[in-house]
């Protein structure tokens, strides 16, 4: 049975403003509402999966979601939250990067033919053919230069310097939204607070040019308990492109989150009802250090995002940070990821030529690479039972060889459960 959209979002915490009236309009009846996504990348990172999960609410809610890819706004830049101006994308590259947000999109929505399957729309579709004197006449008129000055994001902009072009962004966003509303019968924006005055100005328009009704909501910015800023790591932005942040980059993220981040994580991130939650989170707090909320996040997101074969890789390479690991699973890992999870790790270089004729762990673990201080060390350990190559354990007439390689071009070495070294082959 449809839920009450508002009220699901409410208990999750994901409004942070919204029309009156909003709630009323959309429990009467199937209705249409749009966010839209700056296709300024060619992928989208996880501080667009709020908003992604917003859309998700609304079609379950038993509504028809609409994802605008901004193939002509991305060409314009949009001031809100920018202390300094974009640089702009050729068509080429915008082209290319509405499909990789495309494809992205459709692991979370139903696409489908139904009255309620999501559709994708591109606002260059009804900007390509429209001239500038049309724009001004038609839509500049409606709105005064008083009302757009009182935005935000243009007064937080004025003393740096604000171009027309992004003067004029609040104007292109808020055609959007009338041609929405007359063209899919769109009644609701969505989007994250830091885009309300854009999207009351679209509401504005609509009112003023056709009358119609239309409702705003918007999510709160998601900040982490520590006050950083979300979806950042040392590395940079955290991708839902694979080719950009590995899945089990991915999935350390979210397991690395801090308890107070997961509880707010658990309800905006997973689709899991609000008993589950709660009893996720008291568990949790019984047993803090099982990271019981973690994991529950970092699983449901990263299989959502990634599916359930990459998701099992990811658990794998987690489980090789403490241990519970084979030879297998490190033959699992792409080369990216092995250096993921051992980074840091001293290494050396040998010639492909000793290790395919034969070098013996002693060698391997002094001569050749200094790893250890000396032979004599390299023996003692070897004979207490401390070393391993690729996480199992060998006595002291173990040789590597080819065979032993981790992707045809390293060995992971090991001595105790904290100390590693990777033998990278040339």
């Amino acid at each position: 049975m449809p839920k009450n959209f508002i009220a699901e979002l409410q208990w999750r915490g994901m409004i942070h403003d919204m029309m009156p009236g909003t709630e009323e309009a959309l429990n009467k009846e199937i209705r249409s509402g749009y966010i839209g996504f700056d296709p300024t990348a060619d992928s989208l990172h996880v501080g667009h999966l709020v908003q992604i999960m917003t859309l998700v609410h609304f079609q379950r809610a038993g509504h028809k979601p609409f994802a605008l890819v901004g193939g002509a706004t991305g060409m314009v830049g949009d001031p809100s939250g920018k202390s300094d101006e974009r640089n702009l994308l050729d068509a080429d590259t915008l082209n290319h990067n509405v499909e990789c947000v495309k494809g992205q999109l459709s692991k979370f929505l139903d696409f489908n033919d139904g009255e309620t399957g999501a559709e994708m729309v591109n606002n260059y579709d009804w900007f390509k053919n429209m001239n500038f004197l049309d724009f001004i006449r038609d839509v500049g008129k409606h709105i005064t230069v008083n009302y757009m000055m009182a935005k935000d994001s243009v007064k937080k902009r004025l003393e740096t310097g604000l171009s027309f072009t992004e003067f004029s962004y609040q104007l292109v966003q808020g055609y959007d939204f009338y041609w929405l509303n007359e063209h899919k019968n769109c009644i609701v924006q969505l989007g994250g607070s830091d885009q309300w005055g854009n999207i009351v100005t679209g509401t504005e328009l609509i009112r003023r040019k056709s009358g119609n009704e239309a409702y705003a909501v918007t999510t709160p910015l998601i900040k982490k308990a520590d006050g950083t800023k979300f979806g950042k790591t040392a590395s940079g932005a955290v991708w839902l492109d694979p080719n950009r942040t590995s899945p089990y980059e991915f999935y350390q993220f979210w397991l690395n989150a801090s308890d107070a981040d997961s509880e707010n994580y658990i309800k905006i991130f997973t689709l899991l009802e609000k008993e589950a939650i709660d009893k996720l989170i008291a568990e949790h707090q019984a047993e803090p250090h099982m990271r019981k909320l973690q994991k529950a996040v970092a699983e449901d997101i990263t299989e959502r995002v990634h599916g359930k074969e990459e998701l099992e890789v990811a658990l794998a390479a987690t489980n090789i940070l403490f241990g519970k690991s084979t030879a297998d699973d490190l033959r699992k890992l792409s080369e990216k990821d092995f250096f993921a999870i051992f980074d840091g790790v001293p290494t050396a270089e040998v010639d492909r030529s000793e290790v395919e004729s034969g070098m013996s762990i002693i060698d391997a673990l002094s001569a050749k690479t200094n790893f250890l201080a000396s032979n004599g060390e390299a023996k003692r350990e070897l004979k207490g039972n401390a070393i391993s190559v690729n996480k199992e354990k060998v006595g002291e007439d173990y040789m590597i060889s080819k065979e032993t390689l981790i992707n045809d071009k390293y060995v992971l070495l090991g001595k105790g459960k904290k100390n590693n070294y990777i033998l990278v082959v040339k």
